[in-house]
This record gives structure tokens, C-alpha cells and sequence, in this order.
């Protein structure tokens, strides 16, 4: 069992264009809502900056489940990063990997935990990937009204 379980989720509105991330945590009855955004970016990268913002809070070493409806940032730090960084942060067509800063960062955090990542279905109903839609949007809102 985790200790931790985290939902992420990331929005843009246009691609590139305003975008938004949203993040919960939850460890037993606590529970944690993070979201934030940027004027303009892509939905690739705030799906892997919800992730990156969910494992920079975390104080301490944990065991984390981490659910994202993204399969650009399930299959690439589970499956495609270690040839990426094999190839000097080149792609198989050997073109350079988008969003390396990003990347980087992300397996950096990742290394100081033990996480399991899964992929659910976007929109199709699972609460926690909903809720973090809802917290994404909310900051492309706020971001919008000038609020952010």
C-alpha cells in the first residue's frame, strides 16, 4: 500500500496557448489540493509540471501511486527516459526530446521516491483524475481573469 496516492492532471487551452495543472494528494484522511498555471505552454508540459509540483511537496522519502490520464508522462518516465538519456536526450529519429528541462526534473524528484505510475481513462468518471481536471481548469480560469 502507499503511503501517498496522487492525481495529476494538466489542461491547455490552445496548444500552445494558457494551460493549467492540478494536483491531489491524499495519505489517509489528509488530503492536499495544488494547482497552478502558465500563460502560454502546451498540454505536455503541464502534465508533467503537475507531477513535478506533486513530488516537490512530498517532505520525505514515500511510496506513491501516481495517476495521470497522460500517457506522454506514464510511458516516458517508465519506458522511453532511460534510451532518451542513453542518446543524449535525442529521440530514436534522433531529434531532441521536447520538454527536457521538464523531464529532467521530474526524474530527479522521481528517484527520491518509490512511485508506481498509472494510467486511467480521461474523463470517464475516476474521482481524483476528474478532481485534478477541475483544479487544472480552475487555474487556466484564474489565470485568465488576471487572478494568478
Amino acid at each position: 500500500m502507499a503511503d501517498i496516492q496522487v492525481f495529476t492532471d494538466g489542461a491547455c487551452r490552445g496548444n500552445p496557448g494558457p494551460g493549467g495543472w492540478g494536483v491531489i494528494l491524499q495519505s489517509g484522511r489528509h488530503r492536499k489540493e495544488l494547482y497552478g498555471g502558465e500563460f502560454d505552454t502546451t498540454n505536455n508540459r503541464m502534465e508533467l509540471t503537475a507531477a513535478i509540483k506533486a513530488l516537490e511537496t512530498l517532505k520525505r522519502p514515500s511510496t506513491v501511486e501516481l495517476y495521470t490520464d497522460s500517457e506522454y508522462l506514464r510511458k516516458g518516465i517508465t519506458e522511453w527516459l532511460p534510451n532518451w538519456r542513453r542518446r543524449d536526450w535525442k529521440t530514436a529519429a534522433n531529434k531532441s526530446v521536447k520538454n527536457t528541462d521538464l523531464w529532467q526534473r521530474l526524474e530527479e524528484l522521481a528517484q527520491q521516491h518509490r512511485v508506481r505510475w498509472y494510467w486511467v481513462k480521461g474523463h470517464s468518471g475516476h474521482e481524483g483524475n476528474e478532481q485534478a481536471d477541475r483544479l487544472a481548469n480552475q487555474a487556466i480560469d484564474e489565470l485568465s481573469a488576471g487572478e494568478h
